[in-house]
C-alpha cells in the first residue's frame, strides 16, 4: 500500500471508530464526557503516523458526522469544542519552549472551550442553568476549580497515552500499514524523546 493511500485508510478507520464511540453516547447517557474524550484520543495515532493536518481533517470529518448522527447533543459540544481537537493540538502546544507560557496556553484553551460549552448548552440546547448550581452561589468557582483539576489529570494522561502508543502500537501500525515516515515530527519534542528512551531502557 502506498504511503498516501495508507494515510487515507488509517484516517478512515480512526474516523469510523470515533463516530461509533460518539453514537454510543445515545446508548450510554452517563458517557457524555467519557466517550467524546476517548474518541478524541484516537487521533493520537493519526498525528503520530501522518501529521497535524490529517489529525485536524479527521476531527472535522468526525465533527460533521457526529452532528448528523449522534443523538446526545451535549456530547457533540464536548467533542467539537475540546476533546476532538485537543490531542492534535497537544503536540503543537508542547513545542512552546517556555513552560509558563505552555501551561498558560493549555489552560486558556481548556477554559475557553468550557465557557463556550456552558454558554451553548444553556442558550442553544436549553439546559437549565439551575442544573449546574449544585453548590448554590459558589457553584461557578467550585465547578471551575474541579474542571481544571480534571483537566490537569487529562493533560497528564495524554502524555502517557502518547508514550504508550509510541512504545506499543506504533510498531504494529508500521508493520501492517506501510508508511514512509517513521514518526510525525510533532511528537518528536525533546521531552518526549528523552522520556521514551528512559522507558525503553
Amino acid at each position: 500500500m502506498r504511503s498516501k493511500a495508507a494515510k487515507v485508510a488509517l484516517c478512515g478507520v480512526v474516523s469510523a471508530l470515533s463516530v461509533v464511540l460518539m453514537l454510543m453516547t445515545g446508548i450510554v447517557p452517563i458517557a457524555t464526557i467519557a466517550l467524546p474524550a476517548l474518541a478524541g484520543c484516537l487521533t493520537i495515532a493519526i498525528v503520530a503516523e501522518t501529521n497535524v493536518r490529517y489529525g485536524f481533517a479527521v476531527y472535522c470529518v468526525v465533527s460533521v458526522l457526529a452532528i448528523l448522527l449522534t443523538p446526545d447533543r451535549e456530547a457533540i459540544l464536548f467533542y467539537i469544542l475540546f476533546f476532538g481537537y485537543y490531542p492534535t493540538l497537544y503536540g503543537l502546544l508542547m513545542r512552546i519552549k517556555r513552560k509558563p507560557l505552555r501551561v498558560l496556553a493549555k489552560f486558556g484553551v481548556f477554559n475557553l472551550a468550557m465557557a463556550l460549552e456552558t454558554a451553548l448548552a444553556v442558550w442553544v440546547l436549553q439546559i437549565p442553568l439551575s442544573e449546574m448550581e449544585v453548590f448554590g452561589k459558589w457553584s461557578v468557582p467550585i465547578l471551575a476549580v474541579m474542571l481544571n483539576v480534571v483537566f490537569v489529570l487529562y493533560d497528564y494522561s495524554m502524555n502517557g497515552l502518547i508514550v504508550l502508543y509510541i512504545r506499543r502500537l506504533h510498531p504494529l501500525v508500521q508493520k501492517y500499514i506501510k508508511l514512509k515516515q517513521p514518526m510525525a515530527a510533532v511528537f518528536r519534542v525533546p521531552w518526549a524523546v528523552r522520556f521514551v528512551q528512559f522507558i525503553l531502557r
